[in-house]
């Protein structure tokens, strides 16, 4: 903004606003309307700011203001680019995608990523590095951004138990049920807890060890088999023509299940990968057989035998298929709705 003096000043090159003028002693004159004032014929009194940016004081002298009214206003509202801007698509920079590099022209499918960049190959087997920019590529000759693509995160592998069946989580044991499952001894009981614990728990099954099956029938009679009350007996060295064949065909309830395996005993039924050795040894006719084992092997106790039997049993995997098969059977019959 810049100011002048009435006094001594050149005022030719300044018209007033609303008919009013500046006369050659510098006394404001004309039939205009000055703000803070009162109409006057060639003569204003008082002071004030006169419209237009006119300020006057006293008689003799005037005070002009020029006034930059662009400036008090700012740029034009409607200058500059007040259309909506295109919006450049994003899209996933999936293997062979073919595009082009805006900036070179190098043409070629999308093959890997690098250090932040993509790697595109062209029809002659080229490959070329190229920053992920904004707006850096064209597709069917339209700019677009390439991204690396999100992959969906891998669901984890479905849990199993050492059985081999689909682990349920968060899910308590049962109740345990009226129906039984019976095995021969504890290291029996052991073995069968390490591999199907899991699946029996869920089913709310019992397994309880016999203290051998000389008088099976008799304890099947006391157990008192029915329809919700269901019984599975597990028997060593099941065989035809064998001691446990007599005695299993002495139980005959529909409400009991007896299967069993091949084996003289449940150590047997290991295979002897699982144990690191290329066969379980042969015991001699009339030797106690777990004596007979750990002294071929050159363990001094059975107890230290079955602790390390045990410890190498992580799953089915680790035992022979006809205790699998037995097993399994067993816990059929007993869970099965009545």
């Amino acid at each position: 903004m810049e100011s002048w003096w009435a006094k001594g000043a050149d005022w030719s090159r300044f018209v007033t606003h609303h008919n009013c003028m500046i006369d050659a002693c510098g006394r404001v004159a004309g039939g205009g309307r000055v703000a803070g004032g009162r109409r006057a014929a060639g003569r204003w009194a008082g002071g004030g700011w006169g419209r237009g940016g006119v300020s006057g004081v006293g008689w003799g002298r005037a005070r002009f203001s020029v006034i930059d009214m662009a400036g008090r206003y700012g740029e034009d509202v409607l200058a500059g680019d007040w259309r909506r801007r295109k919006v450049t698509p994003e899209v996933d920079a999936e293997p062979d995608l073919v595009v082009e590099d805006a900036d070179s022209g190098f043409c070629g499918a999308v093959v890997s990523f690098e250090a932040g960049a993509v790697v595109l190959e062209d029809r002659h087997g080229k490959r070329r590095n190229f920053p992920l920019l904004p707006a850096a590529f064209l597709l069917d000759g339209s700019p677009v951004t390439l991204r690396r693509p999100t992959r969906a995160p891998v669901p984890a592998a479905r849990r199993r138990t050492a059985s081999g069946s689909v682990a349920v989580d968060n899910v308590r044991a049962q109740v345990a049920k009226a129906s039984r499952i019976w095995v021969e001894g504890i290291h029996d009981a052991a073995l069968v807890e390490r591999i199907w614990g899991d699946d029996l728990r869920i089913e709310g099954v019992v397994v309880e060890p016999l203290d051998g099956i000389d008088a099976l029938d008799a304890e099947v009679r006391d157990f008192g088999p029915g329809p919700t009350r269901r019984l599975g007996v597990l028997v060593d060295h099941l065989v035809p023509g064998s001691k446990e064949s007599r005695i299993v065909a002495r139980v005959n309830s529909p409400h009991v299940l007896v299967t069993g395996h091949p084996y003289v005993d449940v150590w047997q039924a290991v295979k002897p990968a699982a144990l690191g050795i290329a066969a379980w040894p042969v015991v001699p006719p009339g030797q106690p057989w777990k004596e007979g084992v750990c002294a071929a092997l050159g363990v001094a106790e059975p107890a230290d035998m079955w602790r390390h039997i045990l410890s190498r049993v992580n799953s089915f995997a680790d035992v022979e298929t006809p205790l699998i098969n037995a097993m399994e059977r067993l816990i059929d019959f007993v869970t099965e709705p009545a």
